[in-house]
């Protein structure tokens, strides 16, 4: 069975779109790859401009088998938001690489070795990386999915732009204090703000979301809960407030109001080899 691979590659930057290119001719003319020409490739439009190949809106790589992500952590976070559960395979051209955890010089063979999986087995081999859903407890919105974590804060962060935010765990309160915010961080984003704001970290293996205070006054040590838990973070004591997911997606609130924190319905899927964990903490600073 043939895999349809969309291919995006970091934007303004030059060598991962020459990998881009390099990984649509050995799939598509099978160059120093006999077995596997004739896969149907697609990049990036920004990748597709600067190479001259077929090019489309990451979100329309939605229905490929197969997406490489070429970049650092935050271009394979901007394309699972896009891609949704497909399949992602992740090329480091980051510094640490917690979620891209194949070398450039190793991205040819990996993917080529992907499409042969595929044709042999019609499926790939995967991991999935739990996401998080905020909304309203009424109804009235929902973010997008995030693969890291669930942010709520006050107008600004500092001085005299925090906020009161109650947490409440499977309905039991567990800590209300004035702060800068509180985030809901996965296993996956345990080292991305969550470490910053002194969260603990989670090895991906585990299945915990953990709760993080920011700068609070009366500060609770950090939280680490079922998945399934009840978390509901309600802000008040500012005339206006955040949640925001993943640093990006946000929804303005108007306090008093809860936010609901839950598992999405549609994890990511990483294909390919893990990253070493512990090797990649060795590369933070």
């Amino acid at each position: 069975m043939d895999a349809a691979v969309g291919i995006v590659a970091q934007r303004d930057n030059e060598r991962a779109q020459g990998l881009a290119a390099k990984l649509v001719e050995t799939l598509e003319r099978g160059v120093d790859h006999g077995g596997t020409s004739g896969v149907e490739t697609v990049v990036d439009d920004a990748t597709g401009e600067a190479i001259g190949e077929p090019a489309v809106p990451v979100a329309a790589m939605a229905d490929r088998d197969l997406v490489v992500s070429i970049g650092g952590d935050g271009t394979l976070l901007f394309v699972a938001r896009e891609v949704g559960s497909t399949p992602i395979l992740g090329v480091n051209f980051g510094e640490v690489g917690f979620l891209n955890a194949v070398a450039p010089a190793d991205a040819v063979d990996v993917v080529t070795d992907l499409v042969s999986q595929r044709r042999e087995t019609g499926a790939f081999e995967g991991r999935k990386l739990a996401r998080l859903e905020a909304s309203a407890p009424d109804g009235d919105w929902t973010l997008e999915p995030a693969l890291n974590e669930v942010v709520v804060h006050g107008k600004r962060r500092g001085h005299g732009g925090g906020a009161t935010i109650e947490v409440r765990v499977d309905g039991d309160q567990y800590t209300e204090s004035r702060a800068d915010g509180v985030l809901v961080a996965t296993p996956t984003g345990s080292t991305a703000y969550n470490l910053s704001e002194g969260g603990p970290l989670v090895h991906p293996s585990m299945d915990a979301l953990v709760v993080t205070q920011m700068a609070a006054a009366d500060a609770m040590p950090p939280l680490v809960v079922d998945p399934e838990t009840d978390l509901e973070l309600t802000v008040s004591g500012s005339d206006t407030a955040y949640v925001i997911n993943d640093g990006r997606n946000r929804q303005q609130l108007e306090p008093p109001a809860t936010v609901a924190v839950s598992l999405a319905d549609d994890p990511v899927t990483l294909v390919g080899p893990r990253e070493d964990f512990v090797e990649s903490l060795g590369k933070l600073e």
